[in-house]
């Protein structure tokens, strides 16, 4: 652990947070007579809460009790696909009554020597978020925090009236990167949208004088690749070849190539040479039939039946048929063509090669190729610095963490009280705290969370349990 400023303190989350799990959604918890709001994993993000769709629980005696939310406990994410995800974190804001949460959330309920927006700020913070992706258990794919490994989480915890300084100062700097952010959104959406105007302009389908309009079929040949064989994972003529995670729009991804076992005369059918053009033949609709060409890299590789191949007949030029395939993926040609199985959209064979495919003299086509790729050229160097802008940004909003939770964000004041102190009394309410007597009634929740106006000992029975 790095040095703290004077006054600041090292504790672990259990030092100055309840944590505790959530409810577990089962058949007998279907909402029927005593439903109560429910938050998911769903309802919760990084630093905000997006309560568009809440879900309803059963719930049952002494639950409402145990489970209830309260303004300003931390609603942390326990299970996620992503690393990068797990344990994100939002402040709950109490705006909707009796309400629980799922055992897929973990609720950090904080005490009074730490302020919520503190802790929400500094659990989102790259300096808990390294920590919690080394701690996570991962399943199945699933990377999953527990109760336990929470409460073991080290803070670095100021004295309560500088959190708060940093918390006021943070929120200044963060709602002008809101509004940074903001604006570099919309303007990339934007520039997307004048490339994907620019590709289906710069090519007709009515075509002009000394233009024709055939068939994919007509213009060149298409063939599918290879299927996968366990049988073919090894064997004597291991070849590399492409699949649909290798191809994007223009551009060949060649991080990760697989192989396959290919017989001299196998591969000679699927082996791919310079100005093939690639199309995902599986995809979500709007990138169906997703085209890169194939410039030679990496040499001597084949490709499988999750792409077609399209290879340029004498009178088209590679480029142009890229740019043709280009367009039609953007103006949603290809997605008239679908097909969908579990999920998954498809382009087949037969289908493609019945698309029209327009022809211009091959000098046009090369001109219009070039006309089109240097004004695509402008508006992916636009795109780009915008991009290049947000990561600092986003690089800005994390040094600025780093910063407040050093102790160098904000000045420290020396009449404000230790961190010390605070949890030196903190452990002494709890160490004198007597064990109190709570009751369980027979009443639903909803009976006992309203007013008490009227009860009288025959309405319910209750029992006295020990905490």
């Amino acid at each position: 652990m790095t040095d703290l400023p004077s006054g600041w303190e090292w504790v672990d989350l259990a030092d100055v947070a309840v944590v505790q799990g959530g409810i577990q959604k089962q058949a007998k918890r279907q909402p029927v007579k005593n439903k109560y709001p429910f938050l998911r994993v769903a309802n919760v993000h990084r630093g905000k809460l997006d309560l568009s769709d809440i879900h309803e629980v059963e719930l049952f005696d002494g639950e409402l009790e145990k489970f209830e939310l309260r303004a300003g406990d931390l609603l942390v994410v326990e299970g996620n696909g992503s690393p990068d995800q797990i344990g994100r974190a939002a402040v709950w804001d109490g705006s909707i009554p009796h309400c629980v949460h799922q055992n897929h959330l973990i609720r950090v309920r904080p005490a009074a020597a730490l302020d919520a927006k503190y802790l929400e700020l500094v659990w989102n913070s790259p300096l808990i978020a390294a920590y919690l992706r080394r701690v996570a258990g991962s399943t199945s794919g699933l990377y999953t925090l527990s109760a336990g490994k929470l409460k073991a989480v080290r803070l670095p915890l100021p004295p309560f009236a500088e959190q708060c300084r940093i918390v006021g100062d943070l929120e200044v700097h963060f709602s002008r990167l809101d509004e940074g952010a903001e604006l570099f959104t919309k303007q990339l959406l934007r520039l997307r949208a004048l490339k994907k105007r620019l590709l289906v302009d710069s090519v007709p389908l009515d075509g002009e004088a000394g233009w024709r309009t055939v068939t994919v079929a007509e213009a060149g040949r298409v063939d599918l690749g290879r299927q996968r064989h366990p049988d073919w994972h090894t064997g004597d003529h291991m070849r590399p070849y492409l699949r649909v995670a290798n191809v994007f729009e223009d551009r060949i991804d060649t991080t990760d190539v697989m192989e396959m076992n290919f017989p001299p005369a196998v591969f000679e059918k699927f082996k791919l040479m310079p100005g093939d053009i690639l199309l995902n033949e599986g995809q979500s609709p709007e990138l169906l039939g997703r085209p890169a060409l194939y410039r030679g890299v990496p040499g001597d590789v084949a490709f499988t039946n999750s792409l077609l191949r399209f290879r340029a007949g004498p009178d088209v030029d590679p480029e142009w048929a890229l740019l043709v395939f280009r367009r039609h993926m953007h103006a949603g040609r290809f997605s008239r063509e679908v097909r969908i199985t579990t999920n998954i959209a498809h382009l087949s064979a037969t289908r493609f090669k019945a698309v029209e495919f327009p022809i211009p003299p091959l000098t046009e086509q090369r001109e219009i190729v070039a006309r089109t790729a240097d004004r695509l050229a402008g508006v992916e160097r636009l795109i780009a610095e915008v991009e290049h802008a947000a990561r600092k940004a986003d690089a800005l909003r994390a040094s600025l963490l780093a910063e407040a939770f050093a102790g160098r964000l904000v000045p420290q004041d020396p009449n404000d009280e230790p961190a010390a102190e605070l949890l030196a009394r903190i452990r002494a309410e709890r160490s004198a705290a007597i064990p109190k007597q709570r009751t369980r009634s027979r009443r639903t929740p909803k009976e006992l969370a309203a007013p008490a106006t009227g009860v009288t000992g025959d309405d319910y029975q209750q029992e006295t349990l020990p905490l």
